[in-house]
């Protein structure tokens, strides 16, 4: 990647649709394929896997992930100890995930999976994308980002890439 990019940069480019494969009348057992990647992904979208409040716990590779994002170093070390509140809703493929900052400031987006969206950073940019869930795992691809998020022994992971930087963090469900 040439130069330096700054936060929203995200360049999102076309994105084929993926998500749930729907369609049948019939229900599938979960005694007969176990295993199956549909079964896994109805059993997904039927519990409402990523529903709830989830509260920062752990963090990899912050300070560096932040400066590749281009924020100062005032706002890196202010941000530094933050317990970010994610709440996310999920009704089959529809999400609204809200990140609450202290201070007051948040962030809401709202998409449906396989669906091109809008969506916003949390320094008020802009980008077009289309959210999956591939494997269980939601997933935000664009030119110069990638975000995963899943989620692992009721904890919410997420994994960010942006300009070659890994960040990841990692929040309780406290609701």
């Amino acid at each position: 990647m040439g130069g330096k990019e700054k936060w929203g940069d995200f360049g999102a480019e076309p994105q084929h649709p993926g998500g749930f494969i729907s369609g049948g009348t019939r229900p599938l057992s979960t005694t007969a394929l176990p295993s199956h990647p549909l079964l896994q992904r109805l059993q997904l979208f039927g519990s409402m896997a990523f529903t709830g409040k989830y509260e920062t716990e752990s963090e990899k590779n912050y300070d560096e992930f932040m400066k590749r994002l281009g924020l100062s170093s005032d706002r890196i070390e202010k941000g530094r100890n933050f317990k970010v509140i994610s709440e996310i809703q999920q009704d089959g493929q529809n999400f609204t995930w809200s990140q609450h900052y202290p201070g007051g400031h948040s962030i809401s987006n709202n998409f449906t999976i396989g669906k091109e969206t809008e969506m916003e950073t949390v320094g008020n940019k802009k980008f077009k994308v289309t959210v999956k869930m591939e494997g269980g795992k939601v997933v935000v691809d664009s030119a110069n980002y990638h975000h995963t998020v899943e989620i692992v022994d009721g904890k919410l992971v997420e994994v960010s890439t942006f300009g070659g930087v890994i960040y990841e963090r990692v929040s309780k469900k406290v609701a």
